[in-house]
């Protein structure tokens, strides 16, 4: 939205609410006889205004207007001003003062609000990149050494040798491919610029799109499903939600040491769809479940050079879209052995 297309914004609501008001005092004055709140609800339409509007300009001039309308329409003389009655110019006095100190504090909450906002935006990219750091330096110098090997001895390797060089560079570079989808994904979505492209999507085929997904990265691994036997809609960006899906069955595998079952569920309470994936591995540290989600969780894992390891990443990318999408997504740890993520999903579009 364009500055000139904010400022005309600003001015119908500022407009629209102080004709609110004076036709709501008009009624309370001529129909209920009720005079003694007409300053109070002048008061409270500044304060809808500092709300409604950006910066104090609209909350001064409505509090001017107020207190001028005030004086005019709703004290005596009736429908002309009278500032010089020592009652009416103290009223008027006393108005605009709490008028203005509203408007004031309202403003300045707001712009608390939108600091405090901005500063968790710029913590979350801080964290991103100090996960990078290590986590695109070790597979890029796997593939260069992977490479180089291949090149400078290529007559000296056997067929298979060639082969699983090449295998470990395509996964390394397929591994890469998935972090910077995942870091434009965050980066796009950080930014609040983009509005989610909400659609009615079967849960079924939506589950089958994820588990084809990943079988082609992890073959050797099952998923335990359990969805609804119904036809269940739920209204998301699929492409989104399918990559939410994917890291956290992608974590489970990565992180998820001695785990021998996956599950991925879906069930739906209220208003809600559920989706839970859950793993019988080793579970998740107390000082790892305070930073889950923030990016900083990879930063502090200990990993060895060489390990794969973007869990900050992944998970910071799916808080980032169940959010988006006005969602909430969770870990704890199972009562009996492993991990427990959990994110639910509105089954009514907003």
């Amino acid at each position: 939205m364009s500055r000139m297309q904010k400022c005309i914004k600003n001015i119908l609501i500022t407009a629209f609410v102080l004709a609110g008001a004076f036709i709501i005092s008009l009624v309370f004055q001529h129909v209920f006889e009720i005079e003694e709140r007409i300053t109070t609800l002048f008061v409270f339409a500044v304060f809808l205004i500092s709300m409604l509007t950006e910066g104090y300009i609209y909350g001064i001039v409505s509090a001017i207007a107020g207190v001028l309308a005030v004086n005019y329409a709703f004290t005596f003389p009736f429908f002309e001003f009278d500032f010089a009655t020592p009652v009416n110019v103290m009223s008027a006095i006393v108005m605009i003062v709490l008028a203005i100190l509203t408007s004031t504090l309202t403003t300045k909450v707001k712009q608390h609000e939108a600091f405090k906002a901005e500063s968790e935006k710029e913590r979350m990219r801080a964290n991103l990149l100090r996960a990078v750091s290590h986590d695109l330096r070790t597979p890029l110098t796997t593939i260069y050494s992977s490479a180089s090997a291949l090149a400078d001895n290529r007559e000296n390797l056997s067929v298979q040798q060639q082969d699983e060089i090449l295998n470990a560079i395509k996964e390394d570079s397929e591994w890469l491919v998935s972090m910077v989808e995942n870091l434009l994904s965050i980066t796009k979505l950080g930014t609040g610029n983009v509005k989610i492209n909400k659609k009615p999507v079967v849960l079924e085929e939506l589950i089958d799109s994820v588990i084809f997904k990943f079988k082609k990265r992890y073959p050797s691994h099952d998923v335990i499903i359990d969805i609804p036997g119904d036809i269940v809609m739920i209204p998301m960006d699929a492409m989104l939600i399918e990559q939410v899906i994917i890291n956290l069955l992608e974590n489970a595998v990565q992180h998820a040491t001695g785990m021998k079952h996956l599950w991925l569920s879906v069930f739906v309470i209220g208003n809600n769809a559920v989706f839970e994936i859950k793993d019988d591995g080793c579970g998740v540290s107390d000082e790892a479940m305070k930073s889950m989600f923030s990016g900083a969780y990879v930063s502090k894992a200990s990993v060895p050079d060489g390990n794969r390891n973007n869990a900050g990443i992944g998970l910071s990318v799916c808080e980032t879209i169940i959010k988006a999408h006005g969602g909430d997504i969770s870990a704890s740890n199972s009562m009996n052995k492993g991990a427990v993520f959990r994110f639910t999903l509105g089954m009514e579009e907003n």
